[in-house]
C-alpha cells in the first residue's frame, strides 16, 4: 500500500498575515514553540518564514523586528503537495526544491497541513521500530 501525505502531515498549521511585523511573527513562533509560519494573504498561503529567515534577513542586517513586515523576509512557496500525494513524491519535491517544509493544499488551494523534515524523521523512526531495526532504548 502506498503511503500518502495525509498519513504523516501535521494538521495544526500556524499562519500569519503578510502585513504583520516580524516581531509579531517571532512572538507567535516562540509562544507556539515552532520554527516556521506559513504567510497568508486573504487566508491563501503565499510564503513561509523560518528561524533561518530571521537570522539571515534581520539579525545579520541589524534591522528592527517591529519595523520589518513578514512579507519582506518570507520565502515564496515554490512547491506543495495535496493530501493524496504519495509520500515518496512529496519527499522528492522537497529534495528537488531544497526545502525543509512542504505545505499541503487541498484542491481549492487552502492550506490543510504541512510536512517537515521532523515529520519525516518521526515517520522513518516508526518504520524502523516496526521492522525491528532500532530499539526503544535510544
Amino acid at each position: 500500500m502506498t503511503e500518502l501525505v495525509r498519513d504523516i502531515m501535521t494538521k495544526d498549521i500556524v499562519t500569519i498575515d503578510y502585513n504583520k511585523t516580524t516581531l509579531e511573527a517571532a512572538k507567535l513562533m516562540t509562544d507556539r514553540g515552532i520554527s516556521s509560519l506559513i504567510v497568508t494573504v486573504n487566508d491563501q498561503p503565499q510564503g513561509i518564514v523560518t528561524e533561518r529567515d530571521f537570522i539571515k534577513k534581520i539579525c545579520l542586517k541589524d534591522l528592527s523586528l517591529d519595523k520589518v513586515k513578514v512579507s519582506e523576509i518570507m520565502s515564496k512557496i515554490r512547491t506543495f503537495a495535496t493530501p493524496d500525494t504519495p509520500l515518496d513524491v512529496a519527499i522528492q519535491r522537497m529534495v528537488n526544491n531544497k526545502v525543509r517544509r512542504l505545505p499541503i493544499l487541498n484542491e481549492k488551494g487552502f492550506l490543510v497541513g504541512i510536512i517537515t523534515v521532523t515529520d519525516l524523521a518521526k515517520h522513518l523512526r516508526t518504520i524502523l521500530l516496526l521492522e525491528g531495526a532500532v530499539s526503544l532504548n535510544y
